[in-house]
């Protein structure tokens, strides 16, 4: 089950109802402390020095504890407890851990921070920040509120946070981002059942577990669906391949791509069917999705394929989904009630909804929900940082994988063509929303296992990575 995103109050009462049972605040903190030293050996190689950064509230016992099942790593312990002392140590213990592959870990302070630290607290952090060794955050990284995601006074800028229980609201507000780096959490730490989701949930691997399930033995090419994709125009027929190869690694039984760009995009791809586009295309029997979008901004994309793009959306008994320069020609009329899925970035959001990108991305739940009630109720992928899925009043899930190598061209096309891949399926489409968010995870996370071995990919790469993450990264 995906995690509920809680604020610190709900948090305060789970460790409260969890002590009320007889668990022990030491067996908690210890648990807390191995998932410490657990993702700290993850990120690091035999032999590295890891400094563990411990102030004196339970935050700094998790750290402390972690320090016990560190192995073969050079763990250096440095207590913090008066700041004006810790100013002239700081320095020298910084520097242990200059070499490759080392590690800070910050446990300073928790999620109970509430008010702005002091100077002396400021310019220890400031030195943290200044020092090139990544940082590992202890449940949030110091200095930031767990709430709200605002920086009191200053806080540390970690590359990875770990944080126990279950997600706090403000890790996932955009504003944290640059100060939680990549967010992982660790949910089994012995407390007591978690508390109901306050709207939004964290979505990880173990969710698709045995996700997408066994094909039949008897399935064949019309089992698994039919795509079509109407995609690409001069000039921006790289969009349209990229689409329809991203769609082919959701395995569909059969790919159309309709495109004004017929020869380019003819010429680069041989298992997807390639069709020019008219003004009003047939499309056979046996389609079961369509994809309307990638790369239509050229100007020769006719005003009538407009209208019949917009006509599909309002009208289709197959699912659409519509990505790109196609968002911007959606109609509010919806009277289909087969699934309608748009994928927008921020700045695609922002024009949709008439307001400045700073609008969707100050709170991106509201972006999200407000797309969703101007577009019929349709699911919306908001895409960014911790992607976020789900309608006007559903629950929304926040997307755990990803990193910021996809933030490259064409990374946006291959998402819309494997979640469009999978929604023709008419096996997968039993739940929508299950199968929207797995197809956003994997993505994302193919792109993790590719920037565990490699410092820089192309988007070819990562179509050739799409559908096989757990088992290259037994995530």
């Amino acid at each position: 089950m995906p995690a509920p995103i809680i604020s610190v109050d709900q948090m305060r009462k789970w460790e409260d109802a969890t002590w009320a049972t007889g668990q022990s605040v030491e067996t908690v903190m210890r648990l807390a402390g191995r998932a410490v030293a657990e993702a700290a050996m993850r990120l690091t190689p035999a032999g590295a020095s890891i400094v563990v950064l411990a102030g004196k509230g339970n935050n700094g016992g998790d750290a402390k504890y972690a320090t016990e099942y560190i192995e073969d790593r050079k763990v250096h312990l440095v207590e913090i407890h008066d700041p004006a002392s810790g100013i002239h140590s700081l320095p020298q213990r910084l520097e242990l851990t200059r070499n490759q592959g080392d590690l800070l870990i910050d446990g300073l302070f928790g999620i109970g921070l509430n008010r702005d630290l002091a100077g002396d607290w400021k310019q220890i952090i400031h030195a943290i920040n200044e020092f090139p060794t990544p940082v590992l955050a202890v449940d949030v990284p110091s200095g930031l509120n767990a709430d709200s995601g605002d920086v009191m006074g200053a806080a540390i800028k970690a590359q990875h946070t770990i944080t126990f229980g279950a997600p706090k609201n403000g890790l996932i507000r955009t504003r944290a981002a640059e100060y939680t780096g990549h967010l992982l959490l660790a949910a089994e730490i012995g407390l007591t059942d978690p508390p109901e989701s306050s709207g939004m949930v964290w979505t990880e691997g173990l969710d698709f577990d045995h996700y997408p399930t066994p094909r039949p033995a008897s399935g064949h090419k019309g089992t698994f669906g039919h795509l079509a994709v109407i995609a690409g125009s001069e000039g921006y027929h790289g969009a349209a391949v990229l689409a329809a190869r991203g769609a082919l690694r959701a395995m569909p039984g059969l790919v159309s791509v309709y495109t004004p760009a017929y020869a380019p995009v003819a010429a680069q791809l041989q298992q997807a069917m390639v069709r020019p586009a008219k003004d009003e295309l047939k499309f056979p029997d046996s389609t079961s999705a369509i994809l309307i979008g990638p790369g239509l901004a050229g100007p020769e994309v006719s005003k009538k394929l407009r209208r019949f793009a917009q006509a599909l959306w309002s009208y289709s008994a197959l699912p659409v989904v519509v990505d790109a320069s196609a968002l911007d020609w959606l109609p509010d009329e919806l009277e289909s009630t087969a699934p309608r899925v748009i994928t927008p970035h921020p700045g695609e959001a922002a024009r949709l909804l008439d307001k400045p990108a700073a609008f969707v991305q100050d709170d991106r739940p509201d972006a999200l929900r407000r797309l969703s009630t101007k577009f019929g109720n349709c699911w919306v992928v908001l895409k960014g940082h911790q992607t976020l899925i789900g309608r006007a009043e559903d629950t929304i899930s926040v997307n755990s994988s990803g990193n910021a190598l996809l933030g490259q061209g064409g990374s946006g096309d291959v998402l819309a063509g494997f979640l469009a891949g999978h929604i023709a399926q008419p096996l997968l489409r039993k739940d929508v929303g299950r199968l929207i968010r797995f197809a956003v995870w994997e993505h994302g996370a193919s792109a993790d296992v590719l920037s565990q071995n490699k410092l820089a990919w192309e988007i070819d790469e990562l179509i050739s990575a799409l559908g096989n993450s757990r088992i290259t990264a037994n995530v």
